[in-house]
């Protein structure tokens, strides 16, 4: 009987030692239950893709869909927007200052999303301190009508959801080198000059980071549309919740999760390829 020498054994690369318990974990925590709801989606109530033509031709779900993606995408517009503003200022005041920006930034992300969403609530009713101080300075005779609607959840949304966007693109700004700044001012070109031509291309990588990645979370939002909606904005999380829970269509259910992680997934794929993810990672 021919015996194998033991020196002659293929070796395991010690990385893949070191992963092999984090991707058998994963795949336990995360890929079974994904599988499962894949699975779900096109087996509940009967075998086909009967969930997914609900989705995309019935009046109710077409409702929800766009209005998840519209109030997503204003969303992501105001966050980034403002985000820009706050990491410009960040990048460029002294160090005093930029930590002080930085802790008003971060400390927010340390408050739950249900007392964020409840004390927008309170300050945005009718008789609220908003609408007061609108009232009190003229500006309108009668209290605007702030929540209930999509005006209050895009409020509380792009607040909870600015930090999100003001991280990668302060991140983007700090790597730029001011000698290229310096540079196109001492050739001749003005502030506005400098800023369209030469700072805005170094950082639009890291907005489009921040745009994907306030967008992917604006998608699977649930508390903020539920308190500052009052009900009349149903996002797709919110809807989700009451097929799986109230009306018991759990293949629905499943149908409309499953798309949002086919956004979410091309979305990080898209941002992985243009951001530049794998150079990154040193692949």
């Amino acid at each position: 009987m021919n015996q194998v020498n033991p020196g002659t054994w293929p070796r395991l690369n010690p990385i893949w030692c070191l992963l092999l318990p984090m991707i058998i974990l994963v795949g336990c925590l995360y890929l079974v239950p994904v599988i499962n709801v894949l699975l779900m989606s096109v087996s509940e109530p009967h075998v086909g893709l009967e969930n997914y033509h609900r989705m995309m031709s019935a009046r109710g779900p077409l409702r929800v869909l766009f209005t998840t993606l519209r109030v997503s995408a204003i969303t992501t517009v105001l966050a980034v927007l403002a985000g820009y503003i706050v990491s410009y200022a960040m990048a460029n005041v002294g160090e005093m200052h930029r930590r002080i920006l930085m802790l008003g930034v971060v400390i927010p992300l340390w408050i739950s999303v249900l007392i964020r969403s409840l004390s927008w609530m309170v300050l945005l009713a009718d008789n609220g301190p908003v609408n007061s101080s609108l009232i009190h300075s003229g500006l309108v005779s009668a209290p605007v009508h702030f929540v209930n609607n999509e005006i209050g959840v895009v409020i509380g949304m792009t607040h909870y959801l600015l930090p999100y966007a003001v991280l990668p693109i302060f991140a983007a700004m700090r790597d730029i080198d001011q000698r290229l700044l310096f540079a196109s001012r001492s050739l001749g070109a003005g502030a506005t000059r400098t800023f369209l031509k030469v700072y805005l291309p170094l950082t639009i990588q890291g907005a489009f980071a921040a745009t994907v990645i306030v967008f992917v979370f604006g998608l699977g939002f649930y508390v903020t549309p539920a308190i500052l909606g009052g009900g009349r904005v149903v996002m797709m999380a919110e809807s989700i919740n009451v097929e799986i829970m109230q009306t018991l269509r759990w293949g629905f259910g499943a149908a409309q999760a499953v798309f949002l992680l086919v956004i979410t997934v091309v979305l990080v794929r898209l941002m992985a390829k243009t951001v530049g993810f794998k150079k990154g990672l040193g692949s």
